[in-house]
Parts: C-alpha cells; sequence; structure tokens
C-alpha cells in the first residue's frame, strides 16, 4: 500500500512549530539543474474497440535489453545528482528516526505447544533472530532462524511461510532473496540445527499434517504468479503428489490448518468468490471432500469447532454473517445461522477457540473486537481508549486458550500488545513499543472528520497533528490515500512521522471508497465502473482540509503507493493545480495496458476489481481515468516516484514509461524524478536500516516542496 509516514531529542527539533504563511521554495527547478534523461520513443499503435492508442514508450517492458536498464540508471543518476543538496537533511532524518528506534528489542512471547516462540532485534543488525524456549522457568533460548545469516551475499532477504511441526522438532519455512515474491520452501531440524530439505520453489502457503512428517504447500504459476497447485509431501521421500489445480486462472489456491489442529482447509478464491474443501490432519492421504462449494459472488472464512465447521460468508448481504454448518456432512442446506447480517456491520474475521469465539467488527469506519462465550451465548465487545485508532489480532496460536491477544494503536499511541482474558473480560498490556527521546503523546491531536463527495457520500478523514499547529490555513499539509481491494486504511502509529509532524506538518488520511473502511458497500462503490469515485473522494477530502484551515493551499502533498499511486496518478491528472507534489510509490499507473495483458501477474484475478478491458464498455470505463493514458500537455505538480526493477505486483515499466510519457508532455519547471531501487521489489528494501533510508530520502524531498528544507 506504499510508504507511511517513528523520536528526536529536543536538540533535533526546530525552534517553533507554529506554521506560517511562507510560500514554500523549491518547488522549482534550480537554474543549474541538469538536463533529465530522455527516453527514446518507439511508436506502437495498439487497437481494441476501434480505439487507437499510441505507446512510444512500451519498449521499457524489454527488461534484458541493456538499453532499458541503462535508462533506469540515469534517471536514477539525475534524481540523486537534482537532490544531492538534500543530503544533509536526509542524514538528520534517517539519525532523527534511528534515534526513536529501540534497535536492540525483543517481540513479546507466543505459545505454540511446549514452546514460546518470539523474535529479536540486535543493534546494528538488518533483520530480526526467530527464537523460542521451552515453556519452563528458566529454559534456554534457541534460535529457530536468523535471518541476517540467510542474508549474506544477498542484498534482499524476506521471510515467507513459518510454520513448526505438532512435535515442535521441524521447521517449514520460505525466503524471497529477489524482491521478486517468490519463495523457495525449506524444512529445517530444529533439534540439531541442520537442513533436512529443500522443498519446492515458487512455493506461497504451507500447513503440516499432524503426524509431523507431511507437509502441504501450494506453488504458483511462473508467469502470472497464480497460486494454481497444492501438493503432499512427505519428508525424506521423493514423491510430490498433487492433489489439486485449479485451472481458472482467477481462482488461487492455499492451505492453511484450523486452529483445533483437526483439520486441513484448502481455500480456492478469487477476489469475489470462494470454494473450500477439507480433510482431517489426522489422515493427510484421505480425499479433500468439499466444504462449500463455489458459488458467484460468495466469500468465505472457514474456522472449525467441535461438530462443525463455522464460516463467515456475504450469501444474505454484503457486509457477511456467520453460520455453522456439520462436519460430518458439511452443505449449504444445513448452515445454521450463528451471527446475521447487519447491513451497518462489517464482519471482517472470526477466531475461534475452546469456550469462545472472537469476531473482528467494522462500525462506523472503526473496527471493534466482539467476543463470545461459546456455552451461554453471551458476547460483548472489548473496551477501547480512542475515538480513532487500529485494533488487529496477535498470534493465537492455542485452541484451548482463554486469553486472547489484540494490537492496538493509534495515530498518536505506539503498537501496544495486550492480552485479554476472555472470562473476567479484563485487558493486560503486555507491551507498548518504546519510542526513544522524549515522545509525549499529550502533545500531539488526532482526530476523525468527514468530508462531502460530489454525490453526498460522506467520507472519512483520519488525521494527526502538534497541538501546537494552529488551524489558520497557512500550516504544510501531508494526505495519503489507497482505496482499493477494500482494504481499510490503517489508522497506525509510526515513530518516524514525528520527523513531519515536529517540523508543523498535518498529516491526514483519507478513508475513500474503494476501501473496506465502512465495510463492503464501501469496496463496492469504488471499484469496477465505480472507480471514480475513488479519486472524486480524495479531491473531496484534499478540498475540505483547506476548506477547514488544516493547511495552505500552496503547501499540499499527497501521497499514494500501489493502487494507492493509481490514485495519486488519477487526481494529479483530474486537478494538477491542487497540489504542490505528489509522492507515487510503486505506482499501478497502466492500468489499461496491464489490464489488456493476460500473461502479467494478477491480470486476469482482477478484472473483479477493475474490469475487463476487452469488454467495450470496460475499456472505455478504464480508458477514462488510467494516468498514463490520460496524461496531456500542461503543468504538473512537483513528481517523486517510486519503484523497483523486481517488483512482481507493478511492474517497473508502469512507473518508468509515466515518467517518459510525463517528461515529453509537461510544461513547468518542476521536478519529475524517478527512483529505481536496482535490487528490491514491491515493498521496497528488505533490511530495516535500508527501509529508514529509502523513507528519509521520501521526506526530504516532501519537507523541500513544503518549504521546510533548503532549496536544492
Amino acid at each position: 500500500m506504499g510508504g507511511s509516514l517513528n523520536e528526536t531529542s529536543p536538540a533535533m527539533r526546530p525552534a517553533t512549530r507554529r506554521s506560517t504563511s511562507a510560500v514554500p521554495a523549491g518547488a522549482t527547478l534550480p537554474s543549474a539543474a541538469p538536463r533529465p534523461p530522455v527516453a527514446r520513443r518507439e511508436p506502437r499503435v495498439q487497437e481494441f474497440h476501434g480505439d487507437r492508442r499510441l505507446d512510444e514508450f512500451a519498449w521499457l517492458r524489454e527488461k534484458d535489453d541493456p538499453a532499458v536498464r541503462a535508462h533506469l540508471e540515469a534517471e536514477n543518476a539525475y534524481t540523486e545528482t537534482v537532490l544531492e543538496p538534500l543530503a544533509p537533511l536526509r542524514e538528520r532524518l534517517y539519525d532523527e528516526m534511528l534515534a526513536r528506534i529501540q534497535q536492540t528489542d525483543t517481540t513479546v512471547p507466543w505459545k505454540m505447544g511446549a514452546w514460546r516462540y518470539y523474535s529479536r532485534t540486535v543493534e546494528g543488525l538488518q533483520y530480526p533472530i526467530l527464537c523460542r524456549r521451552r515453556d519452563a522457568p528458566g529454559a534456554p533460548e534457541e534460535v529457530t532462524l536468523d535471518l541476517n545469516a540467510l542474508a549474506v551475499g544477498e542484498s534482499f532477504m524476506a521471510l515467507g511461510v513459518f510454520a513448526v511441526s505438532d512435535d515442535g522438532r521441524l521447521l517449514a519455512y520460505s525466503t524471497d532473496n529477489t524482491g521478486f515474491r517468490q519463495y523457495t520452501l525449506f524444512v529445517k531440524d530444529l533439534e540439531t540445527g541442520e537442513l533436512r530439505e529443500k522443498v519446492a520453489e515458487r512455493v506461497g502457503s504451507v500447513a503440516w499434517a499432524a503426524d509431523g512428517r507431511t507437509l502441504f504447500y501450494t506453488v504458483e504459476e511462473e508467469s502470472t504468479k497464480r497460486q494454481y497447485q497444492a501438493f503432499r509431501h512427505v519428508l525424506g521421500e521423493d514423491a510430490h503428489h498433487l492433489v489439486y489445480e485449479e485451472t481458472d486462472a482467477a481462482f488461487s489456491v492455499d492451505v492453511d490448518r484450523t486452529r483445533s489442529r483437526e483439520f486441513l482447509i484448502l481455500g480456492i478464491d478469487s477476489l469475489t468468490t470462494s470454494e473450500a474443501r477439507f480433510v482431517p490432519a489426522s489422515r493427510p492421504t484421505d480425499e479433500w471432500r468439499l466444504l462449500a462449494e463455489r458459488v458467484p459472488d460468495q466469500e468465505l472464512e472457514i474456522d472449525h469447532h467441535g461438530r462443525h465447521f463455522y464460516l463467515r460468508v456475504n450469501d444474505t448481504g454484503r457486509n457477511f454473517r456467520i453460520v455453522r454448518t456439520p462436519v460430518a456432512d458439511p452443505g449449504r442446506e444445513r448452515w445454521e445461522e450463528v451471527l446475521p447480517h447487519r447491513a451497518d456491520v462489517m464482519l471482517e474475521g472470526i477466531d475461534f477457540f475452546r469456550d469462545h469465539f472472537v469476531v473482528f467488527e467494522r462500525e462506523g469506519g472503526l473496527p471493534h473486537v466482539r467476543v463470545t462465550d461459546m456455552g451461554t451465548g453471551e458476547w460483548h465487545r472489548v473496551s477501547l481508549p480512542e475515538p480513532v485508532y487500529t485494533v488487529s489480532p496477535g498470534t493465537n496460536a492455542e485452541f484451548d486458550a482463554s486469553v486472547y491477544r489484540y494490537e492496538y494503536e493509534s495515530l498518536v499511541t505506539p503498537p501496544s500488545v495486550y492480552d485479554y482474558d476472555m472470562r473476567s473480560r479484563t485487558a493486560t498490556l503486555r507491551k507498548r513499543k518504546e519510542v526513544r527521546g522524549g515522545y509525549d503523546p499529550a502533545e500531539y491531536a488526532t482526530e476523525r472528520i468527514h468530508a462531502i463527495a460530489s454525490d453526498g457520500a460522506r467520507v472519512p478523514i483520519s488525521l494527526v497533528r502538534r497541538k501546537d499547529v494552529a488551524r489558520d490555513a497557512t500550516a504544510p499539509l501531508y494526505l495519503y490515500g489507497y482505496g482499493s481491494y477494500g482494504f481499510p486504511v490503517p489508522i497506525a502509529f509510526s515513530s518516524n512521522r514525528l520527523s513531519l509532524l515536529d517540523r508543523g506538518v498535518v498529516i491526514a488520511f483519507a478513508h475513500v471508497r474503494g476501501g473496506g473502511d465502512l465495510g463492503k458497500p464501501w469496496h463496492d462503490d469504488g471499484r469496477m465502473l465505480r472507480k471514480r469515485n475513488t479519486f472524486t473522494d480524495f479531491v473531496a477530502c484534499a478540498e475540505h482540509l483547506l476548506a477547514e484551515g488544516y493547511g495552505a493551499r500552496e503547501r499540499l502533498v499527497i501521497e499514494g503507493g500501489s493502487a494507492g499511486g493509481l490514485l495519486v496518478g488519477a487526481v494529479v491528472n483530474l486537478r494538477p493545480e491542487l497540489f504542490r507534489a505528489a509522492l507515487l510509490q510503486v505506482p499501478f499507473v497502466d492500468v489499461l495496458n496491464t489490464m489488456l495483458d493476460e500473461t502479467l501477474p494478477l491480470t486476469v484475478g482482477e478484472f473483479e476489481e477493475w474490469g475487463n478491458p476487452k469488454k467495450k464498455d470496460e475499456y472505455e470505463y478504464i480508458r477514462t481515468y488510467c494516468p498514463y493514458t490520460n496524461l496531456r500537455p500542461g503543468e504538473y505538480p512537483a513528481l517523486l516516484v517510486r519503484t523497483s526493477l523486481n517488483d512482481s505486483q507493478v511492474m517497473y515499466w508502469e512507473p518508468a514509461k509515466y515518467v517518459a510519457k510525463l517528461r515529453a508532455l509537461k510544461r513547468d519547471e518542476r521536478p519529475l524524478l524517478l527512483e529505481t531501487n536496482m535490487a528490491a521489489g514491491h515493498g521496497g528494501a528488505s533490511g530495516r536500516y535500508d527501509r529508514l533510508r529509502e523513507l528519509a530520502f521520501d521526506y526530504a524531498f516532501i519537507l523541500w516542496q513544503l518549504g521546510l528544507a533548503p532549496v536544492p
């Protein structure tokens, strides 16, 4: 979803935090700035539905062409040259952010079987060390996986799955060393520390059977990256038995184990439709049985308790209900309602335990935790202390548990781990992330306001600012948006963000349609042939913030990543004069060309989010907002566009083409910068220090454009 906006010593803070009405300096390039790279033009004409489109930069797709790499490196060099005067500011920002972090730290342990698992970080090391101890006083630490050791000689390292066998002896884990999100599955013997087996390439999900020898895993189709096959494998044997293959390109497969440990579940899902199959974990060679058949526009989540499977399903309403069906003979005709659909409450997830079940609900744009006693049916919501916040499940691995772990944070409260006793209804704070350097949440104000969209929809905005920043239409303002796939924008804390807040920047988050902030209908109203609502909602949020005096019209910077980068690209085309500057992180800006190419990862599966442009009406609608297609001659805000060469979700060439085309069209002297990470993927750098340096780079650009940094 792109970057998010973590403490400084008083000496690092500006002398005054009250904003001034000064017009930002540095909005344009200095007269001595170098000339930007000019991509060659190689005309290619595409015609669909009688519409002829010229694409002069399609050649940038040729990743193996030395000219492509040369162009990307030239863009990087140009960006670094333009921003070189900001290098001291970048170092200061990096030092500020690093100073707020407890670099050597440990997570709260979670229990599974005879062990308690946790991870820890060590000052100077990029990656966490994963550990465990036996659940007994004085038990010594055992390192299960040291990602720093795995990263030696690699420019990128990411952990995928981490699954321990029931007896605690074997660890199945997967890693990606390119950023392309292609994971290799290994099995490690935790008693001897030896690598037992390299199981498979391009692995997604993994689950152990109860015998501790049989492993189920899914693999992706190489070209489209769709998880399409599920295998059963017994360690030490050569055979890998295909147990399921999905032939519909819109669907992917996933294998999981119920918390009760009694069943393995095979989920088969598109963006809008689900199917589920099951097999007893104690009988892994049994045939998979159908639990819930595939019904168009019906989505499922499965859990198990006793003699029943429980399903979160949206068959009677978009916001889901909960039903149960007998394990012995599951079927739609035997669904029994447990919790009905409610038009104003979205059911986001379910967790079942021996004596209770927990439902994550979303009402009024905020998440809630609902706990129900399985014996009496009595339920209550967990009390949460702030008006604007995020709450999410922690690690709850054990079925026979009366304490539920959840994680809580807000724009002013650092990430906090709570253990909630579901019987006594009491919450115990286990850990709150330390913010070093004297952070005081009382110095900051957070609130929820609403903008009115052009069709009358009330669009929530969450914001945070220093209390001593005046609401007098002079402050620098940062606005973030996403608005796709039904994902709510999390109201998360970031100690890094203090580097903007303490310089007087007001930070806001637009909960636009297309996201899930107000339930499934909110998503529906911002996808497919209603996608433009996402963009007009964002513009309405920007205008409302300015009209209410939260920031100055000439000091508004916006940001979005991935599908949020599409949002930013679209609104920059719609209202270029509204924004001082914009950051587009791994942006999905070439929507029309990408959705016409079914050989690319994700395309077919995402017809249900964006539409299928092979259908004339959907083609014409996408054409109205596709950022790349709709670039026109004229003036644009200052733009920093960031991508990664090994991105598997939004290919690097989308932002590269976007920048190349815009260079040929823009009629102003404001900076247009492209930065490509040549050794990472969709999430950017994998090491925690490297990520901080990337963020310092972004913040320096933001502060420059807001007039809070030296003019290059």
